[in-house]
Order: C-alpha cells, then sequence, then structure tokens
C-alpha cells in the first residue's frame, strides 16, 4: 500500500501519522510544497494526507502551486481514494468540494473541546466531547456533499466526512509534544489575546496523556477511512 503526503511548511510534518503508516506498512512518500510540486500519478496512491500550514487556500496568486495542488486533491477524491486533510488540508478538501474559506469570527489556538455532531452508523463517530490540539483562523462552508462529524465553541465546521472514505479535521489530532513546540516557535505571531488562544506555555503544559490521547484517535480516523 502507497501513502502520499502533502506538507505545506517544513514545521508540520505527519507527527504521529508516521507511526502509524509504519506500523501498517505503507510505503511513504511525500510532496513538499516548500520544495517542489511535483505530485504522483493518482493510479499510485492509495491513501492521501494533506497537513496543515499557515497559508491560506485562497492565495494562489502569492502561491500558485496550490492551484495544481487543489486539481490533484480533486483528481484523488475523484478516484474514490481515501483522503484526509487536516487544518488547511480539510479547507482544501472543503474548497475543492465548492465551499468558500474565510476567517473564523474567532482564531482557536490550544487545547479545546470537540462535540461530536454524527452517530450515524456509515460515518465515523467522535467521542462526545474530546480535549484536541487546534491552530487555525479560518474556516469554511460545508461542502454539499459532507456531513458533519464535529464542532467547538468558537467554530461549527470541524470536521466532516464525505462519502466512505475522506475526513477533513480543522484541528491536530496528529500532534506530539515535538511538533507542538515546532508550530509554537514558527507560528508565534499568531498566538495574541483571545477568548480561544492560549499561550505556548499553557500549550505545552499538557501530559503526556494529551496526545497520546488525541493520537489513538488520529489511529481510528485513518483505520476508519482506510478500512475498505
Amino acid at each position: 500500500m502507497r501513502a502520499h503526503y502533502l506538507q505545506h511548511v517544513h514545521f508540520e510534518g505527519l507527527g504521529s501519522i508516521a507511526s502509524w503508516l509504519s506500523s501498517n506498512r505503507y510505503q511513504v512518500t511525500s510532496t513538499r510544497l516548500f520544495e517542489s510540486t511535483e505530485f504522483p500519478l493518482v493510479s499510485d496512491v492509495d491513501l492521501l494526507i494533506i497537513m496543515g500550514g499557515p497559508m491560506s487556500v485562497n492565495d494562489e496568486a502569492e502561491l500558485p502551486w496550490l492551484i495544481k495542488e487543489k486539481q490533484f486533491v480533486r483528481a484523488v477524491i475523484d478516484a474514490g481514494k481515501p483522503v484526509l486533510g487536516i487544518c488547511l488540508g480539510a479547507q482544501m478538501i472543503a474548497n475543492v468540494m465548492g465551499s468558500k474559506i474565510y476567517p473564523n469570527i474567532q482564531k482557536e489556538i490550544g487545547w479545546f473541546p470537540t462535540i461530536a455532531k454524527s452517530f450515524d452508523q456509515d460515518f465515523f463517530r467522535f467521542p462526545q466531547s474530546e480535549i484536541v490540539f487546534h491552530w487555525h483562523g479560518e474556516t469554511f462552508d460545508l461542502p454539499r456533499a459532507a456531513k458533519l462529524l464535529a464542532s467547538s465553541e468558537a467554530c461549527i465546521n470541524q470536521a466532516f466526512q464525505i462519502g466512505q472514505n475522506v475526513i477533513g479535521l480543522q484541528f491536530h489530532l496528529e500532534t506530539t509534544p515535538e511538533s507542538l513546540k515546532e508550530i509554537s516557535l514558527y507560528c508565534a505571531n499568531e498566538i495574541v489575546e483571545g477568548e480561544f488562544v492560549q499561550s505556548a506555555q499553557v500549550m505545552a503544559s499538557k501530559g503526556n496523556e494529551y496526545f497520546e490521547k488525541i493520537n489513538r484517535l488520529m489511529n481510528r480516523v485513518l483505520e476508519f477511512i482506510t478500512r475498505v
């Protein structure tokens, strides 16, 4: 099985997803868009993972490779392949499926709970309430074909599913202590005063159990979209 991931900045890598891919014996390739805009053939991808990044999917004028990336993502979805989008990746899925991306009323940075919105057996079931790690300032309209899976107090459209094997997550279940340090360092300017913005010290103060819990949930999401 072949997994390909799209990485937009050097400090937002796979996190805990790397261990899951290794345990499940995936051959892993990547397009690091800050270095290259070469994409594989859709037929060579069995699982696509789209990582986050501080840019917007609307930044096509400044980052013209976004156009090519969107075409690739849509082609993989249309081919029926499993796709997971995280933060910017979720916004990209929403965008290629026809939705607008725009600033959320509130920035959401730190550890805050999500609330499950769907318990349909055909869709991924999140825990009724779960504290997860967030880092985003934009949101999106829910694609017409999507089912809402989770919301938070600060942002309605936190997680969605399209069909049987496409899931978008605004939040970061892949976060590890190391990746939290990286994003806190390179995106420190985004930590501004706000009701749903925690300081770097507060975010880093959480014990290993917080990371282990969200990483297990990340594994469940990956198992779900690759189950068939």
